[in-house]
């Protein structure tokens, strides 16, 4: 048994989570990764920002791995594109121990996530008023 009661209610949260709630959870862990980087770098500490931009790398890399590449044509070619970029500029900041590459990486990927806020959003809203019961709705299409 876990004796943190924030990592029994982020297990919670994935356990209960649908498909678009987990892809906002991962752009959160990757953003928070990010933001704690810029900390650690601008504070000296090497390895600190090492292992949270590992983090963030790792969950990018997931990322990406999860698109459906049959299903959502371009939308999918597009995101990985980014996703690599966002990579790159991860890895630049690493081994440069340099800011604005992981601003960069910070700011895609906040933008991303507004995106998939609204999806989450006009979900709730359509499912809700107007699609039939049983009816999905979803913003990859």
């Amino acid at each position: 048994m876990r004796t943190k009661p924030c990592q029994n209610y982020l297990d919670e949260e994935v356990m209960a989570a649908n498909p678009l709630q987990l892809v906002r959870l991962l752009y959160r862990g990757a953003l928070d990764s990010i933001a704690a980087a810029r900390r650690h770098l601008r504070a000296g500490e090497i390895r600190a920002r090492s292992s949270a931009i590992n983090k963030a790398m790792a969950i990018v890399i997931e990322l990406s791995r999860s698109l459906d590449r049959q299903m959502s044509g371009d939308l999918s070619h597009n995101l990985a594109g980014l996703y690599a970029y966002v990579q790159t500029l991860l890895v630049e900041g690493n081994a440069r121990q340099f800011d604005p590459p992981l601003a960069e990486a910070e700011a895609l990927l906040s933008t991303l996530l507004e995106g998939w806020e609204y999806c989450a959003k006009k979900d709730y809203t359509e499912a809700r008023h107007a699609a039939p019961a049983g009816e999905s709705v979803s913003c990859a299409y």
